[in-house]
């Protein structure tokens, strides 16, 4: 299961509910990190919207909770009309609220990514054999901006989560690689010494610069055209 919230609405359809926070980020004098408030809000979609993607929900709105000041609210929601663009998803509203009355030292925003989907998204991965990979790079902080080229983007991620022969979809996040692997195989004791991947497990994954994929071990070579330098094999070692 993801970071989300399902919530049935009626015998055939759920609601699926995905937030993200930040602190600390964005244009204010005492924030850790230096960046434009549109740059902010992308990125903190980006997290929210795959997490939606990958428990099998279509977006279907978004809220903000904006403590960066009024002026911010054009940038912010600039930043979160890219990622759309960027999954070529249309006519979905964009709301929230500004804190207004009090002004923080340092930037802070909440996301919210509220998709719908028609049945039960069961991992079927559970029952067949899969074979494991990264899409992108571990990045956190600073290195967000900087190696923008190691990031997958939303496109890529959409593609991966349409794909039959991919069985699950899980974005990487501050708990890095081998979190959202035990998660992937729930049930299942792995540990760090069992995993083998030029990757550093352990490493914060930020907003989502990268996420792990199960799929038949077939389609290997589908994939990795695709995906080209962004593709990291994980191997599984008994």
């Amino acid at each position: 299961m993801r970071d989300v919230a399902i919530v049935p609405i009626n015998e055939n359809e759920s609601l699926v509910i995905a937030a993200d926070n930040s602190g600390g980020i964005g244009m204010k004098d005492s924030d850790h990190v230096k960046v434009s408030y549109d740059i902010l809000s992308y990125y903190s979609f980006r997290v929210a919207v795959m997490e939606c993607m990958a428990a099998g929900a279509n977006p279907v709105s978004v809220a903000m909770q904006n403590f960066c000041g009024d002026d911010a609210w054009p940038l912010l929601k600039s930043g979160v009309e890219r990622g759309l663009n960027e999954l070529g998803i249309n006519g979905i509203s964009i709301t929230g609220s500004t804190e207004s009355n009090f002004s923080l030292l340092q930037s802070a925003l909440g996301m919210v990514v509220v998709g719908r989907k028609e049945r039960d998204h069961y991992p079927a991965w559970l029952m067949r054999e899969v074979d494991v990979a990264v899409i992108g790079f571990p990045l956190v902080g600073e290195e967000v901006v900087d190696y923008q080229e190691r990031i997958a983007p939303l496109s890529l991620f959409k593609w991966f989560c349409e794909q039959e022969e991919v069985e699950a979809v899980f974005p990487v996040g501050s708990r890095g690689i081998m979190y959202e692997l035990q998660q992937l195989f729930h049930g299942r004791q792995i540990e760090e010494k069992q995993v083998s991947c030029r990757l550093d497990l352990l490493k914060s994954s930020g907003p989502a610069t990268c996420f792990l994929v199960a799929f038949r071990p077939e389609v290997e070579e589908k994939l990795r055209r695709k995906a080209g330098e962004l593709f990291h094999p994980v191997e599984l070692i008994d």
